[in-house]
């Protein structure tokens, strides 16, 4: 069985897992809101993507929901 020569020092080891680290997320700015969302994605918090709603926000919803 191959057995290791040397004990592998600690900065050759951070050399081998560097490509290992967690990333950190990417935000966006809502162009409608403001609010931080993910880049590419629909807004959560007003439903709006690309400069136009796709989805009904939570509190359209509930204004036609009382209406009813």
């Amino acid at each position: 069985m191959a057995v290791p020569k040397r004990k592998t020092s600690p900065s050759r080891r951070g050399m081998r897992r560097s490509h290992l680290a967690l990333r950190t997320e990417a935000h966006a700015e809502c162009s409608n809101c403001g609010e931080v969302k993910r880049p590419h994605h629909v807004c959560s918090h007003c439903g709006h993507y690309d400069g136009r709603e796709v989805v009904a926000s939570e509190g359209k919803a509930l204004k036609t929901a009382v209406r009813a």
